[in-house]
């Protein structure tokens, strides 16, 4: 019986990965002071034994005030390294799924609220509110707290903050960095001419435009080993006239792939409320295949992927080499199992759960060696 191609195996670099079932980030809002929690190793754990191939930890931010809220993970310091230290041995004594981290930095879309209480703005004044940054001084929204444009002296402190981080995934053994550059926050804002306005070599054309998130490339990828890949995550199209969009986006992922970047994960939105995103089952689906078309490292396909053939048909294509799963997987963590069993594949399943194993799919699970 033929393998489906959502079940044969890939490599980004020198990563192998067991298929093309990646677990994107998804923020939980759940630290305390950037430091990873209980609820981190419930999270990650259960995800660790969900037969995807990759999975990679929530935004987790390379300064306190690049948090997006005051629950944000980070890695700025050697308690919020401790904490995901303490987090990752746990979750590796059972599983051996590689685990890679987004590294990001939320830029003036940062000081908000968890999701569940409102996720507004919170002020610079207010408890759990600090002072935003960002490329130029303009809000996210009217309402919002103007963030101080960046200066040169701000543009070193977060090149070698991202470095710093990127440093210290390395000593925690993380098996890949995913750089945040999408969804409006603070490297999507130096892109989009929506949010940079800057007069000096950092805004303005398009060459300027994208200088400051392939300086922050450059430093992470010389800051991790260089074994290990270092990828890229976009906002393919600000869904605003006049915004950052697709062909931009090519221009972009033609400069990381010059500059060693492993894999891109196409993604859109997330910089201006006043964004018209056309939702649809496997709606950026066609923004990964332009890229795709284009470069020739791997690109991930995002946003409401659920059907397993759905998520077949996509690599099978060739529309994108893998498909990332978030949302979804959150409703279901055994999806990959029950992919494998619609499309006749296989995936690897711990021991403890390898009775599960249902009667009519007698060669659904892989024996994991532990």
């Amino acid at each position: 019986m033929t393998v489906p191609t959502l079940f044969t195996p890939f490599a980004v670099g020198k990563l192998k990965l067991a298929n093309r079932i990646v677990i994107a980030p998804m923020c939980q809002y759940s630290a305390e002071e950037g430091r990873m929690t209980d609820w981190h190793l419930i999270h990650l754990g259960q995800l660790a034994l969900s037969g995807a191939a990759l999975l990679i930890i929530e935004a987790t931010a390379v300064a306190p005030e690049g948090r997006i809220s005051y629950g944000d993970v980070g890695l700025y310091d050697d308690a919020t390294e401790a904490a995901m230290g303490r987090t990752l041995d746990a979750v590796r004594r059972w599983s051996d799924i590689p685990i890679a981290v987004q590294l990001a930095h939320a830029g003036r879309k940062a000081s908000t609220e968890k999701p569940w209480l409102g996720g507004q703005h919170i002020a610079p004044s207010s408890p759990n509110g600090w002072q935003t940054v960002a490329p130029s001084a303009i809000p996210f929204a009217e309402s919002n707290a103007p963030p101080h444009a960046l200066d040169a002296e701000g543009l070193k402190r977060v090149r070698d903050a991202f470095a710093a981080a990127a440093a210290r995934a390395g000593r925690l053994g993380l098996d890949a960095i995913q750089i945040h550059g999408a969804h409006g926050y603070l490297l999507h804002q130096f892109l989009s001419p929506i949010a940079n306005r800057r007069e000096d070599a950092y805004g303005g054309t398009l060459e300027n435009r994208m200088r400051f998130p392939l300086e922050v490339f450059d430093a992470v990828r010389d800051a991790f080993p260089a074994d290990r890949p270092v990828t890229m995550r976009v906002s393919a199209t600000d869904w605003v006239e006049g915004g950052w969009d697709v062909d931009q986006t090519i221009t972009f992922a033609k400069a990381l792939e010059a500059r060693g970047c492993s894999a891109i994960h196409v993604s859109s939105g997330g910089l201006h409320p006043a964004q018209a995103i056309p939702l649809a089952p496997g709606y950026q689906v066609p923004l990964a295949r332009a890229v795709k078309a284009q470069v020739s490292i791997p690109v991930v396909a995002v946003g409401l992927i659920s059907g397993y053939e759905q998520a077949e048909a996509i690599v099978a294509t060739g529309d994108a080499d893998l498909v990332g799963l978030a949302r979804t997987i959150l409703y279901d963590p055994r999806w990959p199992w029950h992919a494998a069993a619609a499309l006749g594949g296989q995936v690897a399943a711990a021991n403890q759960y390898l009775r599960c194993q249902p009667s009519r799919f007698r060669d659904l699970f892989v024996k994991v060696p532990r």
